[in-house]
């Protein structure tokens, strides 16, 4: 079948050839201008029909050979009328009845024919095909980086990148050609008009000189032989170009033209039932015909009333199948699984705060908690989860939102989405006017001002912020806080595979030889809660796989990594720029903690009355209370036998406290010791 289609065109092209210097019978003729005119309806319909323009790529080629096809046509067409005063009856046909047997009428139609393919469509179509060769040749280095972005990120295959590669080349290679086949269509509108006018003119003179006619007989029967055959040949040519026009100003679609217009037309019935109002306004003005602007009009509203009902009928089903799909999934036994599943991570909103939340409405909540996590993970070196974002306008005020741990509320606020926070300023008789409110992350004293009051407020001192990034910076500290709770033992495994893709020999000899998943996540745990980073885990790994040769126990093992990680400690609070005061322990006071020190199935614990607890918190929070004003951080200096025991006693009173063993301390640290805690003193 292929090779036999390949046969017939090449055959065609050399048919057409033959055609312009071998003379055709008047019957011939006409089977060969019904092909044409068939020909032509079926390229406009393919047009129509297709989804995108590369389905019909052979378009550009295929106008050529019809353009070569015509003017074939015309040259015969020519040949017979100027010899035997003839043309067949299909030219004859359209020079008497089409207009009428008037070469007057036959002119002018002829020459409006011209005039709307050369002056309207094909200038169009010119125009169009030109510019979208540039704009397709100026896209094609993004397209190419596009799918070869998309092949290293893995989303698609190398077949699937090599067929987008072949596409983005021919839709270029189409849209160039279509630049240059526009100008066949073009040059066939002029060659039309000098044929015409060659007939009409050798028309005349062959009836005069050569068949004795007068000039009257002479005029009449060649002007109308002349007017049909420039018709014959222009209606067709005026379909090819008008399918020109269609084709290149067809973009990507998933349905046919046809479809494409039905559909976006009657995507409002509001506009169909206005139009119908102005066409019914219109047929009681005065002197206008009232009969085809009523039914007009009255055609119009009742398309908009039938649209208008044929899309609630079908939100109503599609509400209705929804409806039932959920009651079916709901009878589902492995339906209730979703009402027993908390999520990791998840903030509430109140309704005010919907535009905030939503991308759809211009709120950046969601970019803005996706660079937290970014953030984090690069601080922290724990892959926070996703969180999700959910109205719950009945639990929550307006203006209010919460954010839960693993179903437990861990810090809420109230924001104003459309106003700004304003912190801090100038003297109270200069203050901002706005509502007040407190700065859910810190605590501070705010002002929330309206937004055109920005550049005022930040003149006068304010530090300017959005209720987005109010949000945003409360769960930033709120994850530093419970990064510990995060990481669960699934985290921790791929953490360790993450690891073990660099250095798997790290991993290999600690798990699950000497340590288990679970012990490797108890220390993570660790060392999250007070703040110190996990990014370094080929340390932490080789840390623990030495330490385990000698005890299992969890507290051993973090402080074994602690001393592992002692330059990044350092560097994290900042003790190798110092002299950084620090607060020291009394000996007498570590030696009481290590003394009461017991080992438990649940880890270390001191084994002291809550009376001396108290009097042991009482101490250091009195003795941190001289440090704080001296140091961006408080920092305690212990030994590293009693260091864990310290800190759980410590962070109690002094929540922001870091409690560092001497072990754990780098070569660069200076510090300087200016407060001896110790429980005889007396205040």
């Amino acid at each position: 079948m292929n090779k036999a289609a390949e046969g017939f065109i090449s055959v065609f092209v050399i048919v057409i050839v033959a055609m312009m210097v071998i003379p055709l019978p008047p019957f011939l003729l006409d089977l060969l201008l019904a092909t044409n005119f068939s020909v032509s309806i079926a390229i406009m319909l393919l047009t129509m029909y297709t989804k995108e323009p590369l389905e019909f790529s052979v378009f550009p080629s295929l106008l050529l050979v019809m353009t070569l096809f015509r003017l074939a046509l015309n040259v015969s067409s020519t040949r017979l009328i100027l010899l035997k005063g003839e043309a067949g009856k299909i030219i004859a046909a359209f020079g008497k009845f089409v207009v009428g047997g008037n070469e007057v009428v036959g002119f002018v139609v002829f020459l409006i024919l011209v005039i709307i393919q050369f002056v309207v469509i094909t200038r169009g179509a010119e125009r169009v095909a030109e510019v979208a060769a540039r704009f397709t040749l100026d896209a094609m280095p993004g397209k190419q980086m596009s799918i070869d972005a998309d092949l290293n990120a893995g989303l698609i295959t190398e077949e699937e990148a090599k067929k987008r590669r072949q596409d983005v080349e021919r839709e270029a290679d189409f849209y160039g050609a279509m630049d240059g086949a526009s100008k066949f269509v073009k040059g066939d509108a002029v060659a039309s008009l000098i044929i015409t006018a060659v007939n009409l003119v050798g028309g005349f003179g062959v009836g005069m000189l050569q068949g004795g006619l007068s000039a009257a007989e002479a005029w009449h029967k060649y002007a109308l032989l002349t007017v049909g055959d420039g018709l014959v040949s222009q209606l067709p040519a005026l379909i090819i170009s008008s399918a020109t026009g269609i084709i290149v100003t067809r973009t990507s679609s998933r349905e046919n033209l046809g479809k494409d217009v039905s559909t976006q037309m009657t995507s409002s019935p509001r506009v169909l039932t206005l139009t119908g109002g102005a066409l019914l306004v219109l047929s009681v003005v005065p002197g206008i015909p009232k009969i085809p602007f009523l039914a007009l009009g009255l055609i119009w509203l009742f398309l908009g009333t039938s649209v208008r009902k044929s899309r609630e009928a079908l939100e109503r089903e599609k509400r209705e199948e929804a409806y039932r799909k959920e009651i079916e999934e709901q009878k589902r036994p492995e339906a209730a699984s979703g009402l027993v599943k908390v999520d990791p991570l998840e903030i509430e909103f109140g309704l005010a705060l919907l535009p905030v939340a939503d991308p759809g409405q211009g709120g950046d909540l969601m970019d803005r908690i996706v660079m937290v996590r970014r953030q984090l993970a690069s601080e922290l070196g724990i892959l926070i989860p996703v969180v999700r974002v959910r109205d719950n306008f009945a639990a929550l005020g307006p203006n209010a939102y919460r954010i839960n741990l693993r179903g437990v509320e861990i810090g809420s606020g109230e924001v104003y989405p459309d106003r700004l926070m304003a912190i801090g300023g100038v003297e109270a008789e200069d203050k901002m006017p706005g509502i007040p409110g407190k700065e859910p992350a810190f605590g501070l004293d705010v002002v929330w001002v309206t937004k055109d009051k920005r550049d005022e407020a930040e003149s006068k001192g304010y530090t300017v912020i959005e209720a987005s990034a109010v949000i945003a910076t409360h769960l930033t500290e709120l994850l530093r806080k419970n990064a510990h709770l995060l990481l669960t033992r699934q985290e921790t495994q791929r953490l360790l595979d993450l690891v073990k893709s660099e250095d798997a020999s790290c991993v290999e000899e600690a798990v699950p030889n000497l340590v288990s998943v679970g012990e490797v996540q108890k220390v993570l745990q660790n060392l999250l809660r007070e703040g110190i980073p996990i990014r370094d885990l080929v340390t932490i790994m080789e840390s623990i796989a030495d330490a385990a040769r000698v005890s299992r126990d969890v507290d051993y093992l973090t402080m074994r990594v602690r001393e592992g990680l002692s330059r990044l400690i350092t560097k994290e609070l900042g003790l190798d720029k110092g002299p950084y005061p620090v607060a020291t322990m009394d000996p007498a006071f570590e030696r009481e903690i290590i003394d009461a020190t017991r080992k438990g199935d649940r880890g270390s614990y001191l084994a002291l009355s809550a009376e001396r607890l108290s009097q042991m918190m009482k101490a250091i929070a009195m003795g941190m209370n001289e440090v704080a004003g001296k140091a961006p951080r408080p920092v305690l200096v212990t030994s590293a036998a009693s260091r864990s025991q310290v800190y759980e006693i410590a962070s109690r009173v002094v929540p922001e406290i870091a409690v560092v063993a001497y072990e754990e301390l780098d070569q660069r640290a200076n510090v300087e010791a200016v407060k001896v805690i110790s429980l005889d003193e007396k205040r």
